[in-house]
């Protein structure tokens, strides 16, 4: 039975009637938006083929549906069971409004947990707190004058010494990126900061932009390093075309984590795909169908970079549909970039780095070294 999508005006988001209705609630008003729907419904088909969305809690659909076709009469399950079922359905509910949450807003100031987003293709802006509860909502000058007026009170405390600056990929969000934002923070002496950014509701030069008033936000950072995850890569390396010279001086380190950097025979085999090709939007659109034209803005970082790809170590990789060595999304081949200081090859697959121990080791050992420690290996 598929998933139905409603939309309600109701300001808490409830799931409207139906055992599988999925609420989407729009900030503009209450009423059904159908094209939005669909582009959202577009960008996490594309996002899934990248393989870069979770899955559903194991035997949630299977469970919710057999309850909501079982026949009449029917025993019913323990009232303990059914509990469960409908906490690992709301589990699931949330991630879902979370990641669509996600597609929509971009981060445009950060101060450790602290947020001013934008919404792009919109005059929308919000002020995040480090539990994601919007606290202002208003315009970009109504929302920039109260973020400011919360780090004159010491409510937003202010960024100083080493920050690192980690970065989701294609149809994710900053949550994706929490194991490893969570290593670095508890073994670097450096402010971890998580950026996000609308990947699929901007282009890659929105999105580079949106990078460079975040950078531009940390006057008192001692040196900015990166680490991103695939598309995050290709962000960083825009904003590395569009930052003047003074802020690339401060740029100390970066680790790029199966980044495309060649391009995706992914992205190419997706682009045969008529209809996800024609309706595709933003930064995925461009991956599809632009690509030759977004690679010639992209720099090479001019700090030392390391890269590590996902792969089996032989000619075949993890996916059937891709030649060579991959990570079931990108292929090893497609990670390099010349001039980089350091390369490893790990068995993970590309949607699960960021939880991989020898990833997280790798990368901190970048950071504080310039080299990928021999112990990152399984």
């Amino acid at each position: 039975m598929p998933v139905n999508m409603a939309v309600e005006s109701s300001p808490c988001g409830r799931r409207s009637p139906g055992p599988h209705a999925v609420a989407v609630v729009d900030g503009r008003g209450g009423r059904p938006i159908r094209r939005e729907i669909r582009r959202l419904l577009v960008d996490l088909c594309i996002a899934a083929l990248a393989g870069v969305l979770t899955a559903a809690p194991a035997g949630r659909a299977a469970e919710t549906r057999a309850d909501a076709t079982g026949a009449e009469g029917s025993a019913t399950a323990p009232p303990a069971a059914e509990r469960a079922g409908d906490a690992a359905e709301a589990e699931w509910l949330a991630a879902l409004r979370h990641s669509a949450d996600a597609l929509q807003w971009s981060d445009e100031a950060v101060r450790h947990d602290w947020r001013l987003q934008h919404r792009p293709g919109s005059a929308a802006c919000r002020i995040l707190d480090p539990n994601d509860a919007v606290v202002r909502e208003g315009s970009r000058e109504e929302c920039a004058a109260a973020f400011a007026a919360l780090e004159r009170s010491g409510a937003v405390p202010a960024v100083r010494g080493p920050v690192v600056i980690v970065l989701h990929g294609l149809g994710e969000g900053r949550r994706s990126m929490r194991p490893l934002v969570d290593y670095l923070r508890r073994n670097l002496d450096a402010t971890v900061l998580s950026f996000g950014y609308a990947s699929t509701s901007a282009g890659i030069e929105d999105h580079g932009r949106a990078l460079a008033a975040v950078v531009a936000g940390l006057p008192a950072a001692d040196g900015v390093s990166f680490v991103g995850h695939s598309l995050g890569n290709i962000v960083v390396r825009r904003w590395m075309g569009l930052a003047q010279g003074d802020d690339l001086a401060r740029v100390r380190r970066m680790v790029m984590l199966g980044p495309p950097n060649q391009g995706s025979e992914l992205a190419r085999t997706v682009a045969k795909i008529g209809p996800l090709a024609s309706f595709s939007n933003g930064a995925a659109r461009e991956l599809v169908l632009d690509w030759q034209r977004v690679s010639r803005d992209l720099a090479v970082p001019p700090c030392p970079f390391g890269i590590v790809a996902g792969g089996k170590g032989d000619d075949r990789g993890y996916s059937l549909l891709l030649a060579g060595d991959d990570d079931a999304v990108v292929r090893v081949d497609e990670t390099r970039l010349p001039g980089a200081g350091d390369f490893l090859i790990l068995p993970v697959h590309h949607a699960a780095m960021m939880r991989h121990a020898g990833v997280q080791r790798a990368t901190a050992a970048f950071l504080e070294t310039g080299r990928f420690d021999a112990a990152a290996a399984p």
